[in-house]
């Protein structure tokens, strides 16, 4: 095994470690937001559903990951390797502030200024819409850019909707809620796993296999699937309290029936995403829907510089991993 490609396989890891830590806390958030349970007994339902989803995951995420970057195979673990480490030391930064940064957007950051550094324009692909999906770095923004905002849309009619329903049942019923936020979590876990997990397992596939590996029959490996579904979801648990947190109660003071709302709106959105093969951020579907919810109440109940806060932080992700990857990049290939 070569140096880069050592390198390749500790970043695609990494990253499955940082997407556990950043996005995936998103579906306990609901649950210790609304005191549905212990912080240990949450952590446990989100690692269970998290492995499930990984290991249940398809490859159409995978492929559009690593379609991003087009250079000779002799360049590819180096570029992986400089674009996954760039989007894991940047999330590693905020997330330690508290901030539910995404490493999926600073991945798609990172790969584009690692290819940029490695072949030019034509190294990437910048896409748009091909056959009817998203392909691309500008077709991975765009789908990123609009599930947030579809999210909150469906979170905030299902919200109503909810509200209505539950105004008019006995207050023994509405405890029920309770019990409908943990499947719901479990659904996010879900989604998080099989949309989050085949990033990392693409780009570990690449690198150990070669190119190709997504296009053969046999696709991802077995113990490719397996080892970064795990580390992402121990990874949830080992360190993204803070992010539990701050997604839980600085976004929000809504109720049970927002929190429910929220999490059945961005399960549904996370998954449509991993249908049509789209990288989504777990991150940015679910505070966006926790808003949605929120502003179908009072637009009170939402916590405007939290909100703030974080948008600042997703603008800057791009540019910012772009250009450290590039560096990146140039210092590795000179590496023996």
């Amino acid at each position: 095994m070569t140096i880069m490609t050592a390198l390749g396989v500790v970043g695609a890891l990494a990253l499955a470690a940082l997407l556990g830590v950043s996005d995936a806390p998103n579906a306990a958030a609901a649950l210790l937001g609304a005191r549905s349970g212990s912080y240990a007994a949450v952590a446990a339902w989100s690692v269970a559903w998290h492995v499930a989803g990984g290991l249940l995951a398809g490859e159409a995420v995978a492929r559009t990951v690593v379609g991003i970057v087009h250079v000779g195979a002799g360049a590819t673990a180096t570029v992986f390797a400089a674009a996954s480490l760039t989007a894991v030391g940047f999330t590693w930064v905020t997330t330690r502030r508290g901030l539910p940064t995404s490493a999926s957007v600073g991945l798609v950051g990172g790969l584009a200024g690692a290819g940029l550094a490695a072949g030019g324009v034509g190294a990437v692909e910048w896409g748009g819409l091909a056959g009817g999906r998203l392909v691309g770095v500008v077709g991975v923004l765009i789908g990123i850019l609009l599930a947030p905002f579809l999210a909150g849309l469906v979170a905030g009619l299902v919200d109503h909707a909810a509200r209505r329903v539950a105004f008019r049942l006995p207050r023994a019923a509405r405890r029920e809620v309770h019990g409908g936020l943990w499947l719901a979590s479990a659904a996010v876990a879900v989604a998080d796993g099989t949309n989050d997990g085949q990033k990392a397992m693409g780009l570990l596939a690449v690198v150990v296999s070669g190119p190709g590996s997504l296009g053969a029959a046999g696709g991802i490996e077995a113990w490719e699937r397996a080892s970064c579904a795990i580390i992402l979801a121990v990874a949830t648990v080992l360190g993204g309290r803070k992010v539990v947190a701050r997604v839980s109660r600085g976004l929000s003071r809504g109720g049970a029936v927002d929190d429910l709302s929220a999490q059945c709106a961005s399960a549904g959105v996370i998954l449509a995403g991993a249908a049509v093969g789209l990288p989504l951020s777990t991150s940015t579907v679910v505070t966006s829907a926790m808003v949605g919810a929120g502003m179908s109440g009072r637009r009170r109940h939402v916590r405007w510089a939290g909100v703030l806060q974080i948008f600042v932080v997703w603008v800057l992700t791009i540019p910012v991993c772009a250009l450290v990857a590039a560096g990146a990049f140039e210092l590795l290939r000179r590496l023996p």
